[in-house]
């Protein structure tokens, strides 16, 4: 199923459904997918969860809450991150995610991965969706196995690794630059067969403060693509940076960038707080059929 928008006098169509384990998912109506780390280190405290006591509280209250999908990741990548060996991630995801799938059947779990290895142990646990930060570039085999996995995947934008990132932030036009890398990425995944394609353009990721507002004013660009886009926003830098306080004080900034991103066109809202994401997309679709 399509949507169709109008945008500098041009129709595109847009690609508004996700087989997931086939469940149909439509995204017209825009969804929340709540995040759970599983790492110490994760920049935000409040979304680590250690242990499966933890991790089953937290995705509980985000499905109660109205999250669609539930993003699970065990390496951190945040600037400047630890590195953990593949056995170490897998260690930590795997009785996370079945215990998940035990106790909410109907959960629609992604797991947040650039390793190839990680992701199909965890499609093959019962996963639904890969969501890889290195938009494929820190694993070789990462678009093959998701074309012969035929799930679901998240490409992302980003420069080097979560240890070098930050010395990466450097762009002549950073929207041509993260346009023109999705599309390339994007054809590549294509000519292997993967059908759903989300496009997420990495705020944060190997990005300075202006790199992440020039993107996020031009949002609605992306569109042009016809893929379903993701937000990921939820109390970045880029919020506490410019308001000055921390990402244990930056929800209300998120909310106000989450708004942002629906009415230029996100499918996707990942978040740490679904309650009020959910809240946001109410209240904009109140308005877009008014």
């Amino acid at each position: 199923m399509n949507s169709t928008f109008m945008s500098e006098s041009v129709f595109f169509h847009k690609k508004v459904t996700l087989n997931a384990g086939g469940k149909l998912i439509d995204i017209s109506r825009p969804k929340v997918m709540g995040i759970i780390n599983l790492t110490p280190d994760s920049f935000y405290a409040g979304s680590r969860k250690q242990g499966v006591d933890e991790a089953l509280q937290q995705a509980e209250k985000m499905l109660m809450d109205g999250a669609t999908f539930l993003d699970i990741g065990a390496y951190s990548s945040r600037p400047g991150a630890q590195d953990i060996s593949v056995a170490e991630e897998t260690d930590r995801l795997l009785p996370i995610v079945e215990a998940i799938i035990a106790a909410f059947p109907e959960a629609v779990i992604s797991i947040d991965t650039f390793r190839a290895p990680v992701a199909e142990a965890a499609i093959n646990a019962g996963a639904h969706i890969i969501n890889d930060v290195s938009g494929g570039q820190l694993d070789n085999d990462m678009f093959a196995t998701v074309a012969r996995l035929q799930v679901p995947y998240i490409l992302m934008h980003m420069k080097g690794t979560p240890q070098t990132m930050t010395q990466l932030a450097q762009y002549d036009n950073v929207f041509l630059d993260v346009f023109d890398y999705l599309a390339s990425r994007y054809h590549q995944l294509k000519q292997l067969g993967v059908h759903d394609v989300i496009i997420d353009l990495g705020f944060g990721f190997a990005k300075k403060q202006e790199h992440n507002y020039a993107l996020m004013s031009r949002l609605q660009d992306f569109q042009m693509m016809g893929l379903p886009i993701l937000a990921g926003i939820s109390r970045k830098k880029m919020i506490y940076g410019l308001l000055g306080n921390t990402a244990a004080e930056a929800l209300n900034g998120t909310t106000v960038l989450n708004t942002i991103s629906l009415i230029k066109g996100a499918n996707i809202l990942r978040v740490h707080d679904v309650k009020e994401a959910v809240e946001a997309v109410k209240i904009w679709e109140l308005l877009t059929r008014s």
